[in-house]
């Protein structure tokens, strides 16, 4: 196993590499170090080495509420940490352990991780998987608590990092990241999520590096108003996710999605590396916005999702009370297509169309082009860009000109 496992992990790290992951050598030789497979046993060692994430827990409705993450994006997020030895590190959601093994070797034998996770089972598990991956990962400190909360006894940390979906930005992070420190978290924008790597600015919290992801929400008391209506339970796992607290009839959408759909196209080509793109732009320019996800045979509105990984389907969309629009790339030219279902389905399939064709008349714009600033409640207005309220903070979005986003993602640590 020890030589297969070694085999497994460098093809691992390589794939991730080739995905644009991994960027910091220190961050390949942790992947290289540190072996998946004691994290997740009874999973077949090929399953546990492909680039995919891999569901641990599951509530009463089959609805996904812990994991081990996708390797590249754990690389990507550690990347935009920027971690070095002897940093003092906070985990929010210590999943299997993986993750916090993962900056043990980072920070190494000078510094300190702390992870912690809302639920004792998951806690346990953390803690025997790092008690079994050995002695370099047993000095991880692991703790049942809410996560919204921090961890003030081994406060201040240079580097905070979320491995679950935030709605907003907790005030206890702020008051125990030390001066010079730098939060990464899985921020929503409305129904989509960008890992944003947040340093302290002038007025307020700075994005010094964007990325789209998908994580599974935060619980406990820093919950977002979101909502997962589940529309069937596993094996054909299906739900429909809406950012806020509108009325969503799950008979309805249930019934719509078994109907034939009504197809408009786009006239948008859209490359697999601009799937997460579009959807932010959705999320923060449509107040309608939702996604679709679930298992591949789920329902056919999934079949040609525009977000795909191993099991895993999900796809951005506009729903109201009593019908859902969702887009789909046609397999042979990758062209856009928005479909809508149920009664209102044609009238929602044009408004969606409308929309991804702002985003290419925008300059299809991604995280290069993205700025996102956290200013705190109370900071007057009126801003400059997107706003978005929270409950602690006003999330600003910006738009950069697309002249001079190249350049500056280049030139940015």
């Amino acid at each position: 196993m020890a030589d297969e496992g070694a085999i497994a992990r460098r093809a691992l790290m390589h794939a991730v590499r080739e995905r644009g992951a991994a960027k910091d050598d220190a961050v390949a030789r942790a992947l290289l170090t540190v072996p998946r497979h004691v994290f997740l046993p009874g999973i077949p060692l090929e399953a546990v080495y492909r680039d995919d994430a891999i569901v641990t827990k599951r509530d009463s409705d089959g609805v996904p509420i812990s994991s081990s993450s996708q390797p590249t994006i754990m690389a990507i997020m550690l990347d935009q940490l920027g971690l070095a030895p002897g940093h003092r590190v906070l985990e929010i959601g210590a999943g299997t352990g993986y993750n916090a093994a993962l900056l043990a070797q980072l920070v190494g034998p000078d510094g300190e991780v702390v992870s912690i996770d809302i639920d004792d089972d998951v806690v346990e598990r953390a803690r025997a998987g790092l008690a079994a991956a050995g002695p370099d990962h047993e000095r991880v400190t692991v703790v049942c608590d809410d996560g919204a909360r921090g961890y003030p006894d081994r406060a201040p940390y240079d580097r905070i990092i979320a491995t679950v979906g935030v709605w907003d930005l907790s005030p206890a992070w702020l008051e125990q990241l030390a001066p010079g420190g730098r939060i990464v978290a899985p921020l929503d924008l409305h129904g989509a999520q960008v890992s944003v790597a947040f340093e302290r600015g002038d007025g307020g919290w700075v994005s010094r590096s964007l990325v789209p992801c998908g994580f599974m929400q935060l619980r406990g008391e820093m919950a977002g108003p979101g909502q997962t209506v589940v529309l069937g339970r596993p094996p054909k796992m299906l739900a429909v996710i809406v950012p806020d607290a509108r009325v969503v009839d799950a008979e309805a959408l249930r019934a719509a999605l078994t109907g034939d759909p009504h197809a408009i196209a786009t006239g948008v080509r859209l490359r697999a590396d601009e799937s997460g793109d579009l959807g932010t732009w959705l999320a923060v320019t449509e107040s309608r916005s939702c996604g679709l996800s679930g298992d591949p045979d789920a329902s056919p509105a999934l079949a040609d999702a525009l977000m795909q990984s191993g099991s895993f389907r999900a796809t951005p969309g506009i729903a109201e009370s009593n019908g859902i629009a969702v887009l789909s790339r046609l397999a042979a030219g990758d062209e856009v297509y928005a479909s809508g279902y149920g009664p209102d389905g044609e009238r929602l399939a044009t408004d969606l169309a409308a929309r991804v064709r702002d985003w290419e008349s925008a300059g299809r714009p991604g995280p290069a082009r993205l700025g996102i600033t956290a200013y705190p409640l109370d900071t007057p207005g009126p801003l400059d860009g997107i706003v978005i309220t929270k409950a602690h903070t006003r999330i600003v979005v910006s738009v950069r000109p697309e002249q001079a986003s190249a350049r500056e993602l280049a030139e940015r640590p």
